[in-house]
């Protein structure tokens, strides 16, 4: 259905509940797909400088606009490398565990909710709107629109499925361990978490892939404080990874340092790898 027929088709809703939510839910979208115009323009721009040669003065005159005007759209266009997480609005999940007491409570990890959280305040840094949700511990399906999924395979089927469906790195369990393991090689990187000593890091795994016209970005820690590592890599490098793959579909391990659970450094221990 297009938009226009999205927008006609929400006037038309009898239920007034009903029509104010999916009013609510098509702003939010129109929003998100004007602010991703607002880049294409300014890429486009760029490009034309850059490649074809023009002047900003010959691109205002072809544009139809003022050069000042130039300098605005320049100046206040949204980054390139939001393209890295889609148009928006996106989603951001993170899994929703069992308790072990009595009562079988179900819980949020803490660690997964401060990645969630910083996941949500990067893309507000790139003028994306963030949507939270809960992973629920049988869920077998991304949901629809651009996601972020915040969950290893041991935490629901979902994590397992994305793993693997990457034909370059994946997760495996062995004499009660976890690994990321290239599946080219064979090779294998534990997380310091599970040395003895224990060692203040972990390790966790990245991908971002096309589906359609849509983007999902997986994150995976070896322990949950490992997705945090991933994130904050994500975050002091999301330029570069943009401009070396985020057009496509790619995978990577990064390996990070803890100070308690706080993520205070963070690097690339494999990867990236273009599918």
């Amino acid at each position: 259905m297009s938009g226009l027929d999205d927008f006609d088709d929400v006037r038309r809703d009898p239920d007034p509940i009903r029509r104010g939510k999916r009013a609510t839910a098509l702003m939010s979208i129109y929003q998100q797909r004007a602010t991703e115009l607002a880049r294409l323009r300014r890429e486009a721009i760029e490009e034309a400088h850059q490649t074809a040669g023009l002047t900003y003065t010959e691109i205002a005159t072809a544009l139809g606009i003022t050069k000042g005007r130039i300098t605005q759209i320049r100046s206040g266009a949204p980054s390139r490398e939001r393209a890295f997480f889609g148009v928006g609005p996106v989603s951001v999940g993170v899994p929703l565990r069992v308790g072990t007491d009595d009562r079988m409570r179900t819980y949020v990890d803490a660690a997964d909710l401060a990645t969630q959280q910083d996941t949500e305040s990067l893309l507000a840094t790139v003028a994306l709107a963030a949507e939270p949700f809960t992973i629920a511990p049988d869920a077998t399906t991304v949901p629809a629109g651009d996601v972020v999924i915040i969950c290893g395979p041991k935490s629901a089927p979902i994590g397992a499925e994305l793993l693997d469906s990457d034909p370059r790195l994946g997760m495996v369990r062995e004499n009660g361990r976890w690994w990321i393991v290239d599946k080219t090689t064979g090779e294998r990187y534990g997380s310091p978490m599970g040395d003895e000593p224990a060692g203040a890091g972990d390790i966790g795994y990245l991908s971002r892939r096309r589906d359609g016209d849509r983007v999902i970005v997986h994150i995976a820690g070896i322990h949950s404080p490992g997705s945090g590592g991933v994130l904050h890599y994500v975050a002091h490098h999301l330029p570069e990874l943009y401009r070396d793959g985020g057009s496509g579909s790619f995978s990577l391990a990064v390996r990070c340092q803890l100070d308690g659970l706080t993520v205070i450094a963070s690097e690339a221990l494999a990867g990236p790898y273009e599918w």
